[in-house]
C-alpha cells in the first residue's frame, strides 16, 4: 500500500506540475505577444467583429481591413458554409499579427449557423430529458463541432431561467424554468464543451429569462429586486462559476435592483459586472458584452460610445462593436479623461491572450477541410433520435387512451375496407411527413390535413365526419413558430378545429414544436408534447403512441395553471422489460395505509413509497407524507432515495455476478489475486466468497471523516477541505466541502491497517464492499457507476439509477437526509449520506446508490425471473441461484444478498417478514430502505422512505415499530390472498 500512495501523491504532484507549467508557458507567451503590441492593436483586442461566410468578396473585405488595420482581437462567425468557413477562417487566421479568437453563437450546434450541417435540439426540449448525461454529450458534441472548425469560443450554453412564457428572445432557448434544472444541465453542457477544449460561455447575465421585450429591438427592464434576483436568476450562474465556466456573456438589460441610472444597461454597468459578477460573485472568467450593436444599447449609446462604457464597467471582450476606430478613439480619450487606465486595460488583454494560449491559438493549425462536412456531422442524427426518444412527454391520459396499439388492435380486425376507425388530422401541413405515413401504412389511419391558411367553413363539417366516423383520433399540431408572438402563428381558423377535435372523448393531441403553445389546449384529456418537428421527434412520437417507446419526458416549464412545471405522465413496454401495471383495488391496502399512517404520525420518517409486484406486474404503488415534517413538497412515485446499503446488491453484487458468468472471478481465488495494492497487508489471502458472505474477518466500518477533524473543536482541518472545487480538492464529499485528492488514498491505507477478525464468523461489514467495488472497476478497466451503468441500468432503461444523482438530475427530485451537525454540517440531499461513501468520492461498492421504487422494482424482477426480463438476458439461472440462495452455515446471508433468517417461522422477531419464502433474497438500507424478491410467492417489494431525516440516525422508530415488516406482511396476505 506504500507503494500505491507514493504513486497517487506523485501522480497528483505530476498533474499539479503540468497544470503549472501550462499557465506559465500561456503567461511567457501573453507577455511575448503583448511586446509587439501598441496602443491601438491593444485595445483592438479587446473587440470580437462580425463575419460571414456568404456574403461575398465585399464583405471579405471588409473583414479583412479590420483585421490588417486594427489586429482585431477575434471573430465571431454567423451565416455561411463550412468549408467556405474554414477556408476564411485559415486566410484571416494567417494575415492576423496576433492569432484571432474565433467565436460563434452556437447554441444548438453549429447548424444554427451553417448550411450542410445539422441543427441539434434546442435547449427546452433538452430540459424535457431526465439524465443529465445526455446534457453532457450534448455538450460534447457542441465541443467537437467547434473545435474541427478551429473555433475557440462557442456562446453556450444559455443559463438564464425562462420562467415567462412570454419571453420573445430566450423562450425555447433556455433549459426551462426551474433553476435547478437549468444549473444542473448547463454546467453539464459547459463541461461537455470544455473537455473538448473549447470554452463555454454561460449566457445572459445576470438573467434574461423573464421579460417580454426582445435586447436586439429595446432595452428589456426586469423590476426584481436583489433578492429574488439572487434567489432564480444568478443560481445557475453560480453554480456554472463553481464549476469552472471559462467565459460569461453580460445581457443587455436594465435592472434598476443592480443599477437604476437611467437606460444602463448591465452590460455596460459597473454595479452589474465589477461589483456583483467580480467582487460579489467572485468570478475569475473571461467576460463578452452582448453584441453592442444591438438596440438594447446602442439606441442609448451610439457611435463607439458603447464600448468605452462596457470597459468602465469592467468588461474584457466587447462583442461586435459597430464602428472600430470611434471606438478606439473614444477609449484612448476615456483613458486620457482617466474614465480608464492603461493598467487595467493591459490586464485585460494580458487575459484574453493567456486564454487564447490555454485554447490551442499558441500553437495554431490551419483546419484541414478534407471530409469537413461529414466530421461535423458524424453524431448529430443519432444524437437527435436519443434526445427525441428521451423527451417525449405525455402529459395528459384521463381516458387511459394510449398506448394506442392496445385499444386500435383490439377493433382493427373488425374494421372493413369502408369502415376505417382511425383517424390522423395534420393541421399545420399539407403534405405527408413520417408520422401521417406511420399512421396510414401501419394502422391502416385516414388522413387529413389542414393548413394554417385554409378556409374555416371546413371546421363544422370535418368535425362531425371525425366524430360519427372513427373510433380514435389523433391530432398531430405541425409547423406553428417557435415565437410565442400572435399564438406562435396559429390560426385562429386551425385552433378552432384543433380545439374541437381535441376535446372528443376519442381524440389524443399531438403538439410538435414548442411546448408553450400547450396553453391553447389546457382541458385536453390526452396529449402529448413533442418540443420539435422533424423526423426523429415524429418517429418518437408514433412509437409512444403505439406503445412502442415508454415516454419519460417531463415538461420543463409550466403550460398551463393545471400542468406544471415537472409534468410527465409513463406508461410501460413489456417489449422491453418494463414492468406493467395492474393496479387492484386501492382499498384492498387500507391495513397497509394504516400501517404508513401511524409509523408518519410517530415521527418513523416523513414520508415513503411502497410498491408490490405480484407475477411480473405492479399491484400496488403509493407515495405518502412528505419529503420533510414541514410538509412543504408531497412525496411522490418518482421520488429519488438514497438507497444506502441497498448498493450492495443492486450495483456492486450484480456487477460481480456478471463479471464471475463472465469467468472473470473465482469466488475461491484471494482478494490479492485481483488487487495488487493489497498483496504484503493482512487483507492479501482473503477468500472473494468470504468477502461476499461478511465471514471474511474484516472490521465491520471504518469513521474515516473522524480523523480528518479537530478532536477539541470538531470542524474539519482547513488543509484536508476546501469550500469549492480545485485541481488539488476534487472530492465532492458535500456542497460547498471538497476533500483533499490524495486522503482517499489515505483512506485505502486505514483499511488495510486495520484490524482483523476470527475468519468464517459472520460480521456485517462495509468494508466487504468497498473492496468488491475496487475488484469490478480493476477487472472491468471503469469506474464502479460506469459499469452497471452501461452494464444493467441503460439496457434496463433506468435512467434514475445510478451515482452521483446532483449530475443527472435537478435536486428537487431528491429526497433530502440527514442535517448533519457533526460533520459536513449541512442538510444533505444529492450527496450520499454515508459519510465514507461520500469521502470516495460518491461512488463506493457500499453505498453511493440512488433510485426510485420502480426502478428497483425492475432490477430486482430481472434476478428474481432467474436473469431475464422482457426479451432481455443478464445472467443465466444457474448463475442467479448460486449467489441468491444460503451460502453460508454461520450465518444467513447468501453470496452479496441479505435473506431471511433461516428460522423464520419460529422465530419471535421474524426477518425481513413473517411470510416470505425461503428463497427470498434482498437488502435493506440504513437511509430507511429495503427492497426483497420472493420467487417462490412472485413478488416483489420496495419500501423507500429516508427515516434519518432530520436528525440521522438516532431515529430508530422505523426498526422499532417494524414498519417494513408489517407492510411486507399485510402485501403478502392481500396479494396471496390469505
Amino acid at each position: 500500500m506504500k507503494k500505491l500512495t507514493v504513486a497517487v501523491l506523485f501522480a497528483v504532484a505530476c498533474l499539479t506540475s503540468v497544470a503549472q507549467t501550462k499557465e506559465e508557458k500561456a503567461k511567457r507567451w501573453a507577455d511575448s505577444v503583448m511586446q509587439t503590441l501598441n496602443n491601438d492593436q491593444r485595445i483592438a483586442q479587446l473587440m470580437i467583429i462580425r463575419a460571414h461566410s456568404n456574403l461575398g468578396p465585399a464583405h471579405v473585405k471588409q473583414v479583412t481591413d479590420l483585421i490588417t488595420k486594427y489586429n482585431v482581437g477575434g471573430l465571431c462567425f454567423f451565416q455561411g458554409g463550412p468549408v467556405r468557413q474554414a477556408n476564411l477562417t485559415n486566410f484571416y487566421q494567417s494575415i492576423a499579427k496576433t492569432p484571432l479568437m474565433i467565436t460563434i453563437d452556437g447554441e444548438w450546434g453549429l447548424g444554427m449557423r451553417l448550411d450542410s450541417v445539422v441543427s441539434l435540439p434546442r435547449q427546452l426540449m433538452l430540459g424535457a430529458v431526465q439524465d443529465a448525461a445526455t446534457a453532457y454529450n450534448y455538450g460534447k458534441i457542441l465541443g467537437e463541432q467547434c473545435k474541427r472548425m478551429g473555433i475557440q469560443v462557442n456562446f453556450a450554453p444559455v443559463v438564464d431561467v425562462n420562467n415567462n412564457p412570454n419571453n420573445p428572445v430566450i423562450n425555447d432557448r433556455s433549459f426551462g424554468e426551474d433553476r435547478y434544472k437549468v444549473a444542473l444541465f448547463g454546467t453539464q453542457v459547459m463541461k461537455g464543451m470544455q473537455d473538448m477544449g473549447v470554452m463555454a460561455c454561460a449566457k445572459h447575465f445576470p438573467g434574461h429569462g423573464d421579460t417580454e421585450t426582445d435586447s436586439h429591438y429595446d432595452l428589456p427592464i426586469i423590476n426584481k429586486t436583489k433578492p429574488q434576483l439572487d434567489s432564480l436568476e444568478l443560481y445557475p450562474f453560480r453554480e456554472l462559476f463553481e464549476n469552472g465556466v471559462g467565459s460569461v456573456m453580460i445581457g443587455h438589460l436594465y435592472i434598476p435592483a443592480i443599477d437604476n441610472t437611467k437606460n444602463q444597461a448591465t452590460s455596460l454597468s459597473y454595479n452589474n459586472v465589477t461589483k456583483l459578477l467580480r467582487e460579489e460573485l467572485g468570478y475569475k472568467g473571461i467576460t463578452f458584452t452582448d453584441a453592442l450593436e444591438m438596440q438594447g444599447v446602442k439606441k442609448f449609446y451610439p457611435d463607439g460610445a458603447a464600448s468605452v462604457q462596457s470597459l468602465i464597467a469592467g468588461n474584457d471582450l466587447l462583442c461586435l462593436p459597430s464602428d472600430i476606430p470611434a471606438a478606439i478613439k473614444k477609449i484612448k480619450a476615456a483613458i486620457k479623461k482617466k474614465k480608464l487606465s492603461w493598467d487595467d486595460l493591459n490586464n485585460r488583454v494580458h487575459r484574453v491572450l493567456m486564454a487564447k494560449y490555454l485554447y490551442g491559438l499558441g500553437d495554431l493549425q490551419p483546419i484541414d477541410t478534407n471530409n469537413l462536412v461529414e466530421d461535423l456531422n458524424r453524431s448529430t442524427d443519432a444524437f437527435r433520435q436519443l434526445v427525441a426518444q428521451r423527451s417525449i412527454t405525455l402529459v395528459s391520459n384521463e381516458q387511459k387512451l394510449l398506448p394506442l396499439s392496445s385499444a386500435a388492435l383490439s377493433f382493427m380486425g373488425k374494421a372493413t375496407n369502408t369502415e376505417k376507425k382511425i383517424a390522423y388530422i395534420a393541421i399545420g401541413t399539407t403534405g405527408s411527413n413520417l408520422i401521417t405515413q406511420r399512421m396510414k401504412d401501419e394502422l391502416k389511419a385516414d388522413i387529413f390535413f389542414f393548413s394554417y391558411k385554409s378556409d374555416a367553413g371546413r371546421i363544422l363539417s370535418l368535425v362531425e365526419l371525425i366524430k360519427q366516423n372513427y373510433s380514435h383520433v389523433v391530432v398531430g399540431m405541425h409547423g406553428y413558430s417557435r415565437r410565442p408572438q400572435n399564438n406562435f402563428g396559429i390560426s385562429n381558423s386551425a385552433l378552432q378545429l384543433a380545439k374541437q377535435l381535441a376535446e372528443l372523448p376519442q381524440s389524443a393531441l399531438l403538439l410538435f414544436g414548442n411546448p408553450y403553445a400547450m396553453k391553447n389546449f389546457c382541458n385536453v384529456k390526452t396529449s402529448i408534447v413533442c418540443y420539435e418537428d422533424d423526423v426523429y421527434t415524429q418517429a418518437a412520437a408514433f412509437d409512444v403512441l403505439i406503445g412502442k417507446q415508454r415516454p419519460t419526458g417531463k415538461l420543463p416549464v409550466t403550460v398551463c395553471d393545471n400542468i406544471k412545471y415537472g409534468t410527465g405522465l409513463e406508461y410501460m413496454m413489456p417489449a422491453i422489460g418494463d414492468l406493467q401495471r395492474n393496479l387492484l383495488d386501492q382499498s384492498k391496502f387500507v391495513t397497509v395505509d394504516s400501517i404508513v399512517a401511524d409509523a408518519i404520525q410517530k415521527k418513523a420518517f416523513p414520508g415513503c413509497v411502497i410498491m408490490a409486484v405480484k407475477d411480473g406486474s405492479i399491484m400496488f404503488e403509493k407515495a405518502y407524507g412528505s419529503y420533510t415534517y414541514e410538509q412543504a413538497e408531497p412525496m411522490t412515485l418518482e421520488s429519488v432515495f438514497d438507497m444506502a446499503s441497498v448498493t450492495k446488491i443492486c450495483a456492486t453484487t450484480i456487477s460481480v455476478m456478471k463479471l464471475y458468468e463472465e469467468g472473470k472471478i473465482d469466488l475461491k481465488k484471494r482478494l490479492g489475486d485481483y488487487l495488487p495494492w493489497v498483496i504484503g497487508s493482512t487483507k492479501e489471502n482473503l477468500l472473494i466468497e468470504d468477502i461476499l458472505l461478511h465471514q471474511a474477518g474484516l472490521k465491520s466500518w471504518i469513521p474515516f471523516f473522524r480523523e480528518t477533524m479537530d478532536t477539541v473543536t470538531g470542524i474539519p482541518y482547513a488543509n484536508l477541505y476546501a469550500n469549492g472545487p480545485s485541481e488539488e480538492y476534487n472530492i465532492r464529499v458535500a456542497d460547498t466541502f471538497y476533500m483533499r485528492n490524495d486522503w482517499r488514498d489515505t483512506m485505502y491505507q486505514r483499511i488495510l491497517q486495520s484490524e482483523m477478525g476470527p475468519n468464517g464468523k459472520y460480521v456485517y461489514s462495509d468494508n466487504d464492499f468497498i473492496f468488491l467495488g475496487k475488484i469490478v472497476e480493476q477487472l472491468s478497466g471503469m469506474t464502479l457507476d460506469e459499469y452497471v451503468r452501461k452494464t444493467f441500468y441503460e439496457p434496463l432503461h433506468l435512467e434514475s439509477s445510478g451515482f452521483l444523482p446532483l449530475q443527472r438530475m435537478p435536486v428537487n427530485r431528491i429526497v433530502p437526509t440527514e442535517r448533519e451537525v457533526q460533520f459536513r454540517r449541512q442538510l444533505l440531499r444529492g450527496d450520499v449520506h454515508d459519510p465514507g461513501a461520500a469521502m470516495f468520492g460518491g461512488i463506493a461498492g457500499h453505498a453511493g446508490l440512488f433510485s426510485t421504487a420502480y426502478e428497483l422494482a425492475v432490477i430486482m424482477q430481472m434476478v428474481s425471473n432467474g436473469g431475464t426480463i422482457g426479451q432481455q438476458t443478464f445472467f443465466k439461472p444457474e448463475t442467479v441461484q448460486k449467489f441468491i440462495a444460503y451460502g453460508s452455515e454461520n450465518s444467513r446471508r447468501g453470496l452479496g444478498f441479505d435473506k431471511p433468517e433461516k428460522d423464520n417461522a419460529t422465530r419471535k422477531e421474524p426477518y425481513p417478514s413473517l411470510l416470505v419464502s425461503p428463497s427470498t433474497f434482498g437488502h435493506t438500507g440504513y437511509t430507511g430502505t429495503g427492497v426483497w424478491a420472493d420467487p417462490e410467492n412472485k413478488i416483489v417489494y420496495i419500501f423507500l422512505s429516508n427515516r434519518v431525516h432530520p436528525e440521522g440516525g438516532t431515529n430508530t422508530k422505523l426498526l422499532t415499530l417494524n414498519v417494513r415488516g408489517k407492510v411486507q406482511d399485510a402485501l403478502y396476505k392481500i396479494l396471496l390472498g390469505k
